[in-house]
């Protein structure tokens, strides 16, 4: 459980520690290695975020999920910052088609993060977003699925870091990968509490800490299953499996805290 809790910390790290004073000249985050390039609309529920403090010009790159007309769902450890700007229906980083700026008043952390693991989710409150073609939520698993585990699922998960080169990729990459069970997945990172999901990483196919709050989407009748939140310290290409925060896991929360939720 302590590397766990250390691959939480990097992945922390790497969301908002990276930083320069422009977006394009970031040092390379941990990012999606060995994707591909979405095509516009492939992933409009998935927003561009730009995590911000006051008072200076640094910032960092994160990843949320649209999950209703005035929610965002995210990594926690995303939103320790005074403010973010959130980019809609572009997949260029940073660029969308239009933006909100959204203060920490309008954060909503887990109650348990960063005291016990499996619980690294957050909630942002945003103005109201109109859906479009290329703006647009993607579902909850519903109540009666909370159980469910999806091993073995076909899920994709996109993000803006940089690629398997190192370089920071301005379009949205994804990549495609496949949910192990818990049992598997302790082999590497030792016992896991019910709140974490992980994918198995063959061929150096990965997310890592930069793709922080971002979503996992199963491919049949899309579902948000997992919440980008950790990956192997040792790197993201090395094969070990990549972490997410279980959905299904935190549906009363997410109802509790924004009203939303599926029957």
């Amino acid at each position: 459980m302590k590397s766990l809790l250390l691959l939480l910390f990097l992945a922390f790290a790497s969301a908002s520690g990276n930083q320069t004073t422009t977006v394009d000249q970031h040092e390379p985050d941990n990012i999606i290695t060995n994707g591909y390039p979405a095509y516009e609309g492939k992933a409009p529920y998935i927003v561009s975020l730009l995590l911000r403090t006051d008072g200076s010009n640094t910032v960092g790159i994160g990843g949320g999920t649209i999950i209703g007309n005035n929610w965002v769902l995210t990594a926690a450890h995303c939103l320790t910052t005074d403010y973010v700007d959130i980019h809609y229906g572009s997949n260029w980083r940073g660029n969308g088609q239009y933006s909100h700026r959204v203060r920490n008043n309008n954060f909503v952390r887990h109650h348990l993060w960063p005291n016990t693991n499996g619980n690294d989710i957050g909630l942002i409150r945003t103005p109201h977003v109109d859906f479009t073609s290329r703006v647009n939520k993607v579902n909850l698993p519903r109540f009666n699925q909370r159980n469910e585990r999806f091993e073995n699922w076909w899920t994709v998960a996109c993000g803006w870091g940089g690629q398997a080169n190192g370089q920071l990729a301005d379009w949205l990459q994804c990549v495609d990968l496949q949910i192990m069970s818990n049992n598997e997945c302790s082999r590497s990172y030792g016992n896991l509490p019910e709140g974490i999901l992980c994918v198995r990483a063959p061929d150096g196919k990965s997310t890592c800490g930069g793709d922080s709050g971002g979503p996992l989407v199963t491919h049949d009748n899309p579902i948000l299953v997992g919440v980008t939140s950790f990956g192997s310290a040792a790197g993201c290409m090395v094969g070990r499996p990549a972490g997410f925060t279980r959905v299904t896991v935190h549906l009363e929360w997410i109802r509790q805290n924004s009203g939303i939720a599926y029957y």
